[in-house]
């Protein structure tokens, strides 16, 4: 789950991480009364906005006004603004970076830290970069506390509020089950205050369940995708026109991999994870169907699923939409003989490698045989 700045401004404020003031507008006459001067800064769920004219400012109502209606229904790599945050200008006399997020590569937290705040953290050079791990076992440890502020070579005031704001990070990060969490710029105001400036907030998917209150917030999905996300189905579309239903990630990834290779590209995927139920494959596919792709590419491993189980449930999505899309199936493992028995009645283009099944799928694509 990813949230706009302004919603994890709001929960940054109720773990006690400082925060500028500022107010939300959907529309240039909402705003009434704004924190003037102000930044006008478009409401999306990507980075970059500053450099694509998202983020303006404002020295008085009329103005925010004005630069408001000229940033709403902006597109920004994609992301059509909605909403913009009227935020408090401040005095900014240095930008820190404060981020904490998971190295997969560790299983650990990764806590990282840079005066040279403002700038894309994969741009600092690492010489410049605190980057320490925190034991999820251990916690956040006031060694580390010491360190991160001897890293910053931060005055002492000034680090007591930035270790301070790194505590509050981390129990949010535990408490919030995130993924990321990022300040940047984490400003340090000409009075000496510390504010972020900026909040990313991301929140692990698989813990949307112990965070109903996150529900139905906006994250910038498809109709499709969000019908897919409401039945549980992991469902994601690209900017191709082949579809792809696999099991599980890996060979999910892997089967758009090939396909590019071979010179095609996928608009839908569809990750069938540990899915045993006809049914519920049959569900998901549909929603596929729905997403008119060109050419369907199957490719399984029956294990936990087993192979005729999806090949059931294409085969009962097929013919009751009545659907005369090409599929190309290549299907390995348990009840694998019974799945292509399945699939090639209804017309299916058998394949016995991944290589193999996306050259396939991409001549039929350009219509071939």
């Amino acid at each position: 789950m990813k949230f706009l700045e302004q919603k994890a401004k709001e929960i940054f404020a109720r773990y006690g991480i400082p925060v500028p003031r500022g107010v939300l507008a959907s529309r240039p006459e909402d705003i009434v009364d704004p924190p003037l001067p102000c930044m006008v800064k478009a409401q999306v769920l990507v980075g970059g906005r500053g450099k694509a004219g998202g983020i303006r400012p404002a020295e008085t109502l009329d103005e925010a006004r004005r630069v408001a209606d000229e940033i709403l229904g902006m597109d920004i790599h994609g992301y059509r603004v909605k909403q913009v945050y009227l935020e408090e200008r401040l005095n900014i006399a240095k930008e820190l970076y404060l981020g904490l997020t998971i190295d997969r590569s560790a299983r650990e937290p990764l806590l990282m830290a840079t005066a040279m705040g403002g700038m894309d953290v994969e741009d600092v050079p690492r010489q410049d970069l605190y980057m320490e791990h925190i034991p999820a076992m251990v916690g956040l440890q006031p060694y580390v506390i010491r360190s991160l502020q001897a890293g910053l070579s931060l005055d002492k005031e000034i680090g007591e509020q930035v270790a301070a704001i790194a505590r509050r990070v981390y129990d949010l990060f535990r408490k919030e089950d995130a993924e990321l969490v990022e300040i940047n710029p984490l400003i340090v105001t000409g009075d000496g205050r510390v504010v972020a400036g900026d909040a990313k907030l991301v929140i692990d998917d698989n813990a949307e369940y112990r965070h109903p209150e996150y529900a139905n917030l906006d994250q910038d999905r498809t109709p499709l995708e969000q019908e897919a996300h409401e039945k549980g189905i992991v469902f994601i579309q690209l900017d191709g026109d082949i579809g792809v239903i696999a099991n599980g990630a890996g060979l999910t990834m892997a089967t758009l991999d090939a396909l590019n290779l071979k010179g095609g590209q996928g608009g839908v995927f569809l990750d069938l994870g540990g899915t045993d139920d006809p049914a519920k494959v049959k569900e998901a596919f549909e929603l596929l169907i729905k997403a008119r792709p060109s050419v369907i590419l199957v490719n399984i491993f029956g294990g936990i699923t087993k192979a005729d189980t999806v090949a059931t449930g294409v085969k009962q999505a097929l013919e009751e939409m009545q659907a005369k899309i090409p599929v190309v199936a290549r299907i390995k493992g348990v009840n694998e003989a019974a799945a292509k028995e399945i699939l090639g009645s209804i017309g299916s283009h058998a394949a016995e490698t991944i290589e193999e099944a996306a050259e396939l799928a991409v001549k039929l694509k350009a219509g071939g045989p």
